[in-house]
């Protein structure tokens, strides 16, 4: 069972996600590394970050809102 308080963190790290899954402060900038833009990189990073959170979501606390009344 998951606690009120760690569904409300579930619920800030949701968000902190989507907000930062586009780099709006990267626009305009032409750095490149290893041969790619910067902003590449980060949508590579951040599409890992965004899989290894899902993965502990769904191990830790997949239902949260669903399965309350079982």
């Amino acid at each position: 069972m998951v606690s009120n308080t760690e569904k409300a963190l579930w619920g800030v790290v949701a968000l902190v996600l989507v907000a930062f899954a586009i780099p709006w402060f990267m626009w305009r900038d032409a750095s490149v590394a290893f041969g790619l833009p910067v902003w590449l990189w980060w949508h590579v990073g951040w599409m890992a970050l965004a899989a290894a959170v899902f993965g502990l979501f769904a191990n830790r606390a997949w239902g949260i809102g669903i399965e309350e009344g079982v």
